[in-house]
């Protein structure tokens, strides 16, 4: 970058012209020569936005100790400050954070002398996630590429998640040995239907619009848009969150008409809802086993492929992120990081061999088959090999630290979800209450949604999805009839 900061003094062209100009560099250089190698993240001041720029473009700004310790200061300044009106978060490269720097975590946590420093990350690390999900102002982040794991935790919190065409987004912890984390149990177990068990299990990735649609981004944009909705929001005098709101879904990218329909709906997403259901791994996989041999052969090939995926999977951990979903809905996010630290802790500690013989195999190794899992069945993974991440009186808890979170966040989280699509539940009460007494259009319902939720990009068709594979729409295009199934 050509320089970590533009600091803009007063509201005259020229400094609105720095201000565009910082936002473009900041989006689109990956020119290391150009970067300050030495500074793995960078804090900008422009107009209305503080934003943080993660700056380790060869390693997809994967997190380190080194970065959480610079941001939090950082940002817990910024909290205070009253010329801060937003913060921002994006990164350098084509990621914005492709997860925690694991290698590095497993090297201290394999050695009694350093497995203290192995757990203070992960502290360090659901700390700043709290931190972020509890900011007393307005925060953006960019997905603008790579985002998974801790870059998942950085982001996922935020009122306003913005995805382009370029997003990747996933937990892959299952496929090193380990468990999703980063508040994993918590957000997962709230987004619509199984989706979340299913991605916490099988590790699946997202792509570009289908990130927004199912709600883990509250807005979609084209990546080229990003460094002048950037600019944009750093103009905005004493911005609310409807401004921003308003400022970003006005860089909102149509659906184009050849477009094709994200992978988990239809007769697949109902597929994956009643066999993700359950609460055992061994019913989930009894289901897939039985959808695979359908009729359907759609449904077939996609329950097929996941039986494969989720036989890459370590048993321990396809065991140990089931429970801990489970457990994380009841939960606060707070009560969430904590039950995942101690998991976190548990891993460090030994409590699975399969965190070292993960992560050797497809990070260092990169080897291609089935790591050498122990156990290598779901069948030999006892509720007393489960229990050793969750109990209390579990000696491979005895380490684990209470997280704390900064005295000025004693507000509480913001709401995720205020500016995301509505959630699949939300569309049916809705649904329900209009068709009590009788069956309505579905253009009068898509009307009554576009009304609702002001006009917002996104909303119909993820009504028209939820409301076909729900009900019953009966009659012909632009004259089809909503009546509630049973089921409803």
């Amino acid at each position: 970058m050509l320089a970590t900061a533009f600091t803009r003094m007063s509201r005259n062209g020229v400094s609105a012209a720095l201000g565009r100009t910082s936002a473009i560099v900041a989006h689109m250089s990956t020119n290391t020569q150009a970067i300050p190698l030495e500074q793995p993240v960078l804090f900008e001041s422009n107009g209305a936005t503080r934003t943080y720029v993660l700056n380790r473009a060869s390693k997809l700004n994967a997190l380190n100790s080194d970065m959480l310790k610079l941001m939090r200061p950082q940002l817990e300044q910024w909290s205070k400050s009253d010329l801060c009106k937003i913060i921002v978060g994006t990164g350098i490269g084509r990621a914005f954070c492709a997860g925690g720097d694991v290698a590095t975590v497993l090297q201290h946590s394999l050695h009694d002398d350093t497995r203290s420093k192995a757990i203070e990350f992960f502290k360090d690390e659901f700390e700043m996630d709290y931190i972020l999900s509890a900011l007393p102002k307005p925060y953006v982040t960019i997905l603008d590429g790579i985002t998974m794991g801790g870059g998942v935790g950085l982001a996922i919190s935020a009122p306003f998640r913005v995805a382009t065409e370029k997003s990747v987004f996933a937990m892959p912890e299952a496929k090193i040995g380990y468990c999703p984390d980063v508040g994993a149990s918590f957000f997962l177990s709230r987004i619509d239907g199984e989706i979340g068990t299913y991605l916490a299990l099988t590790s699946e990735t997202l792509t570009g619009r289908e990130v927004f649609e199912l709600g883990f981004a509250t807005h979609f944009v084209s990546s080229r848009t990003v460094p002048n909705l950037l600019s944009r929001l750093s103009d905005l005098e004493d911005p609310t969150p409807t401004m921003i709101d308003r400022t970003i879904e006005e860089h909102h990218t149509k659906r184009l008409p050849d477009e094709p329909v994200g992978k988990l709906t239809g007769r697949t997403r109902h597929a994956l809802d009643m066999a993700f259901r359950h609460d055992t791994v061994e019913e989930i996989m009894e289901d897939l086993t039985k959808l695979a041999s359908t009729s359907d052969d759609s449904v077939a090939k996609w329950a097929s492929e996941t039986l494969e995926i989720l036989y890459m999977r370590s048993p321990t951990s396809l065991k140990v992120a089931l429970e801990a979903v489970r457990r994380g809905k009841d939960m606060t996010l707070l009560e969430a990081l904590q039950m995942e630290m101690g998991i976190a802790t548990a891993y460090c500690s030994g409590a699975s061999s399969d965190f070292a013989t993960g992560i050797t195999a497809v990070l260092v190794e990169k080897a291609k088959g089935r790591p050498a899992w122990s156990p290598d069945q779901l069948i030999n993974v006892s509720d007393e090999i489960v229990r050793r991440f969750f109990e209390r009186n579990s000696s491979y808890l005895s380490a684990v630290p209470t997280l704390t979170p900064p005295d000025f966040l004693a507000n509480g989280e913001q709401n995720p979800m205020k500016f995301a699509l509505p959630s699949e539940d939300a569309i049916l009460q809705i649904v329900k209450s209009k068709l009590r007494k009788d069956s309505m259009s579905l253009s009068d319902l898509l009307a009554h949604f576009d009304n609702l939720y002001l006009g917002k990009q996104g909303v119909a068709d993820k009504v028209v999805e939820v409301v076909k594979r729900r009900c019953d729409v009966i009659g012909n295009q632009g004259l089809e009839v909503v009546n509630c199934k049973e089921q409803l």
